[in-house]
């Protein structure tokens, strides 16, 4: 019934401008989980001609019925089974011939999702499969540039926004949490400056209970307290974990 609606809106609508020249307009999606105290990407193989069967991101043209947002969260939920998760539009990205199949603009977003809820069932369906950042195979089109210019915003983003919780279980230690930022920015920090800073920024309640899964005396687990961030940002305090 939905295929059938969107059908009969993309027939009623009327072309005002008559342009003989036109393009596609695509999404693709730029996946980034961490796991194993490594950052990933979520990469597939290519569905279609041209270049089918090379390792790509996930994406698909935008309907006529869909905004550009919507379009990227269709392909997220598609690609992972995944809802409600943090997606940021990157850049556009419109070479002439960036794409041998047609001309075609395409609207980058990068997504981060935490990889134990990802639907790994997917995986065979779509040919995915997770890949540590600095391992990547070689991607098709200009998606190796999507995925440079996603990790530099993600960087910039990460340093003084708490949007690398989203990479993480709602449970963490404060170790698992040094582990992903030395993750996104590729080098070690102290750890005792580390926990100094991130604990006196107050976004952390820490819990009774414990991970012992690297050892017997466990750490504390801790979960973001976005209430204490947003009267942070209020208050105009600057949020920079490092």
């Amino acid at each position: 019934m939905h295929q059938q609606n969107t059908q009969q809106k993309a027939s009623e609508l009327t072309d005002l401008y008559q342009v003989r020249e036109k393009m596609y307009v695509a999404t693709d999606c730029i996946i980034f989980g961490f796991h194993e105290d490594k950052l990933k990407l979520l990469v597939f193989k290519r569905q279609v001609e041209p270049l089918k069967g090379s390792w790509s991101l996930i994406g698909s043209f935008v309907r006529l019925d869909e905004d550009l947002e919507l379009a990227g969260q269709r392909v997220l939920k598609e690609a992972t089974g995944l809802n409600d998760v943090y997606m940021q539009q990157l850049k556009t990205y419109g070479k002439q011939d960036r794409d041998p199949g047609y001309r075609c603009i395409s609207v980058a977003q990068y997504a981060l999702v935490r990889v134990e809820d990802y639907n790994d069932k997917l995986e065979s369906h779509f040919g995915a499969r997770w890949f540590e950042i600095g391992d990547l195979p070689e991607l098709v089109l200009d998606h190796g540039q999507m995925v440079e210019d996603a990790l530099e915003q993600l960087k910039s983003n990460a340093r003084y926004r708490p949007i690398g919780f989203e990479l993480l279980p709602e449970k963490f230690t404060i170790p698992q949490l040094q582990h992903l930022y030395e993750a996104i920015y590729q080098k070690p920090l102290d750890a005792r400056n580390f926990r100094k800073k991130v604990l006196s920024l107050n976004v952390l309640e820490k819990l009774a209970e414990k991970d012992k899964s690297t050892s017997k005396r466990g750490a504390y687990l801790h979960k973001f307290t976005e209430e204490n961030y947003l009267q942070l940002l209020k208050a105009g305090y600057n949020f920079e974990i490092f």
